[in-house]
């Protein structure tokens, strides 16, 4: 980390500073191991605020937040778990700063369960602003928390995995391990079928959904739109609400 000339001057102060007025102030950093390799994460008295790759990690920071960042002796409870499941537990999250646009955006991508991915045109339609399908994906290519906002669970509706903060690789890589199975969505993307739905239950589903999973083959049926399943006399998925792309 290189010098920072705001908490030279704390450090200097006289008398001692009132406690917790330093982590007020400063946030820190802590290097840990991800399943995309060693990152680290700043976090703050407030959770965790920013998680990136170490090159230009502080000063990225700086230029973001333009607060000091100070070495941690531990991680913050819970975030290795996190990080390794997706799963916050109780890991808090720092995201002061954001427009209510981006919080609506990340918020709506924490719902996305392990093993499935959603459009980009879901996150718009479910947070009311359907046209601005471009604008979520800027929203979440700077989403501060990556891997504890899940932004790689939210691909193009043709199974391609789109941009991520650590590169295409990493979020394919990330998805396979939990299980969501892009190539098959790509195949199903070739034939122009973006739902399936089955017989059985009456219920159409995104095809990463669990309960698509389940749907046997001589049970499964493939819809271009949500419109043309209605029309069949499918019901959209409570689950995964398709009817929201």
């Amino acid at each position: 980390m290189t010098h920072d000339p705001l908490l030279a001057g704390l450090a200097a102060l006289a008398a001692d500073a009132p406690d917790g007025l330093l982590d007020r102030i400063a946030a820190r950093w802590v290097g840990v191991p991800s399943p995309i390799g060693e990152l680290r994460v700043a976090f703050t008295d407030q959770g965790v605020a920013y998680v990136r790759p170490g090159d230009g990690f502080a000063e990225a920071f700086r230029e973001r937040f333009a607060r000091p960042l100070l070495p941690a002796e531990r991680p913050p409870a819970g975030l290795l778990t996190a990080l390794r499941t997706g799963r916050l537990g109780r890991l808090r999250l720092d995201l002061r700063g954001m427009s209510d646009f981006q919080r609506d955006v990340l918020e709506t991508v924490r719902t996305i369960p392990r093993g499935e991915v959603r459009p980009y045109s879901w996150i718009a339609e479910r947070i009311g602003r359907p046209r601005a399908v471009r604008a979520v994906g800027t929203a979440l290519g700077r989403n501060p928390v990556p891997l504890l906002i899940p932004c790689h669970r939210v691909t193009r509706s043709d199974g391609v995995a789109g941009d991520y903060v650590f590169g295409s690789a990493a979020k394919e890589r990330l998805l396979l391990a939990e299980g969501a199975d892009l190539e098959r969505v790509r195949e199903l993307a070739g034939d122009r079928v973006f739902y399936l739905a089955s017989d059985t239950t009456g219920v159409v589903c995104f095809p990463t959904c669990h309960n698509a999973r389940r749907i046997t083959p001589r049970h499964r049926h493939g819809f271009r739109t949500i419109a043309q399943a209605r029309a069949a006399g499918y019901r959209p998925c409570r689950t995964c609400r398709p009817a929201s792309a």
